[in-house]
């Protein structure tokens, strides 16, 4: 049985979220908050209700009062991530804010953009389609599962440095794999060498701590409806003050060269971008106010223990041991937070094994193939409960020793 924090921080006592706090169907189990996270009935509700207020009249909305409430907004993301309002924009995803990123970089014929094989698929069409178009190169370091220790991980990427490498380009916490990287060291040596470094904190916020001023990199991107459950297309990015400059809109619009310029002309760029609704954007200071006013740390550390528990049952079902260490096998780093990817059996049928997790069984859950590897990929949200983890257990009991490829 696990243990779950009853809610007391040192502000005294405040309640955890409930599954009542969700509008997700009461069959369901939701295990994939990696995906796309599930908005809570308050956050809608403020959502909807900016929607409407926008449409009472569109014009004062979008024309005379958009500015200043993207600036409100702005400065809570800015204190909640440790940036200033004038370092951060919205976007509706890290991916945009990547495309943004790598369109703008001057690489050349044989300059290299060092990564590992871990990287979301998006990001690597991104990375890919730049680097064919200007004769750079990726390189992509293999790291091998299971993970070891975080010196190990630093000391694999360092490794393939080289002359040549411009930029450095990292998950924080990776979409297939699940797992923490230790980004700090390697963003402190590369922006020492002077690598430009680009870190994708798509499941960061909401999930991990994060406070930018004591991470050395030049760009940072999250997405803030994922694990901090704002409407969807409510996201972010970073620039570093001293390469703004370099960073050129995806859109040009009325923020470039503009007629009425704000504090900072990085936002100037890219806030404007023609007609859209701002609604999500805004709705994020309810997000935060209802992760803050609900326990934020408790529900993190309540959906830890229900992630290492749901891997160590799977575990013991398969036979086969987890992907990274547990706690005390590497204390300068944890690599699980709310989600963990699970081994599953190599002749697993990835395809037919998701599909009948929901059909049969009500679960919505990522089941994938890895570098050749079967995995679940267990997310564990404030919604989450024991019981939840118990029906996926159950179900892969059922399914997995009729759910094969025959010549795998």
């Amino acid at each position: 049985m696990l243990t779950v924090t009853d809610g007391r921080s040192m502000f005294g006592w405040m309640p955890q979220p409930s599954r009542a706090d969700f509008l997700i169907d009461p069959d369901l189990v939701f295990l994939n908050h990696g995906s796309f996270g599930a908005v809570p009935r308050t956050v809608l509700e403020a959502y909807q209700s900016l929607q409407r207020e926008m449409e009472r009249n569109p014009v004062e909305w979008l024309g005379r009062r958009s500015d200043d409430l993207m600036a409100d907004a702005r400065a809570r993301l800015g204190s909640f991530v440790g940036a200033t309002a004038d370092d951060v924009v919205f976007v509706p995803n890290p991916t945009t804010a990547v495309n943004m990123v790598v369109r703008n970089l001057a690489l050349r014929e044989g300059d290299e953009v060092l990564t590992t094989d871990h990287e979301y698929g998006a990001m690597d069409r991104t990375w890919g389609r730049h680097v064919s178009a200007t004769g750079a190169r990726m390189v992509r370091v293999p790291v091998p599962l299971p993970v070891t220790t975080s010196d190990d991980f630093v000391d694999r990427v360092w490794g393939s440095v080289s002359p040549r490498t411009r930029v450095l380009f990292l998950s924080h916490l990776t979409s297939a794999t699940a797992l923490i990287f230790p980004v700090q060291e390697l963003a402190e040596r590369a922006h020492q060498r002077g690598i430009f470094v680009i870190i994708d904190g798509a499941h960061v916020p909401g999930h991990l701590p994060l406070d930018l001023r004591t991470l050395p990199c030049d760009i940072y991107t999250g997405a803030l409806h994922k694990w901090l459950c704002a409407p969807k297309g409510c996201s972010f990015v970073y620039a570093r003050r001293e390469v703004q400059s370099l960073l050129g809109p995806l859109v040009t619009s009325w923020g470039w060269e503009s007629d009425h310029p704000g504090t900072s002309r990085f936002v100037d760029w890219h806030e404007w971008q023609g007609t859209r609704d701002l609604s999500p954007f805004l709705a994020f200071g309810a997000a935060l106010d209802f992760a803050l006013s609900h326990d934020l740390e408790g529900v993190q550390r309540r959906c830890r223990a229900l992630a290492l528990e749901a891997r160590r049952r799977v575990d013991q079902l398969t036979g086969l041991g987890p992907i990274s260490p547990f706690d005390d096998a590497d204390a300068r780093h944890r690599w699980i937070g709310q989600m963990t990817a699970i081994r599953l059996p190599h002749d697993t049928d990835v395809v037919a094994l998701k599909q009948r997790l929901f059909d049969n069984f009500r679960i919505e859950v990522p089941v994938h193939r890895w570098s050749g590897q079967p995995l679940v990929r267990v997310s564990c949200a404030a919604h989450t409960t024991e019981s939840d983890v118990d029906r996926l257990v159950d179900a892969l009991r059922v399914l997995l020793p009729s759910t094969r490829v025959a010549d795998a």
